[in-house]
């Protein structure tokens, strides 16, 4: 039984990276809207906005947030998986010196030119797409590369059935515990129960 569950894994893991390819190869990305989120617009500019600092951002796709970073004031890094995403993003960032964007896988921090401190980790729809085997290493990362205070502002799908996407408050919670703290969560507009997640780095112990 323990043998068969890696190829299902294998399997899960190449069917989410063929799915990806092929919808930038045909342009079908509804999650591309080239639109920061108003919900990361208020974190950034908004009444308790955040002192600019570095930022990572996690599954960046074409840049679109990397460049709104850089744009108020962030030294922004983007990192994603996609090569045709990657390609955009370059062109997105090329204007402005303090935006960058690395292929790469966001599990395998340590191979990347990544090194924190980041004052702010963003993921808007990426950690929730991650294999379950691999979130560990997800989060294990963004620790490493991180200091208290930091925050980590993620969106994500709630759990969808038999669909390897999605992931819950609690294990949000669970996760990225004890290195991050859950301080606030702002529901999704879309899908029903998707929400933004708010996590703060702890005092390391």
């Amino acid at each position: 039984m323990v043998g068969a569950v890696r190829p299902v894994r294998v399997a899960a893991l190449m069917w989410r990276r063929l799915s990806y390819a092929w919808m930038y190869r045909t342009g079908r990305t509804p999650w591309d809207t080239g639109v920061t989120p108003p919900e990361v617009v208020d974190l950034i500019e908004g009444v308790d906005a955040l002192e600019p600092g570095r930022a990572l951002d996690l599954g960046c796709g074409t840049g679109t947030n990397v460049r709104y970073l850089a744009e108020h004031g962030w030294d922004a890094t983007g990192v994603d998986a996609e090569p045709r995403a990657i390609e955009r993003a370059r062109e997105a960032v090329a204007d402005t010196p303090s935006g960058r964007v690395l292929l790469g896988d966001v599990t395998r921090l340590d191979e990347l030119d990544v090194d924190g401190p980041f004052d702010l980790v963003l993921d808007i729809g990426c950690f929730h797409s991650v294999g379950r085997s691999r979130r560990d290493a997800y989060a294990a990362g963004v620790a490493a590369r991180t200091e208290p205070g930091a925050t980590l502002f993620l969106f994500a799908f709630p759990p969808r059935g038999p669909i390897p996407v999605g992931v819950s408050a609690s294990e949000v919670a669970h996760r990225f515990a004890p290195a991050f703290a859950p301080v606030g969560r702002v529901s999704g507009k879309e899908p029903p129960g998707s929400g933004y997640y708010r996590l703060i780095r702890a005092d390391r112990s």
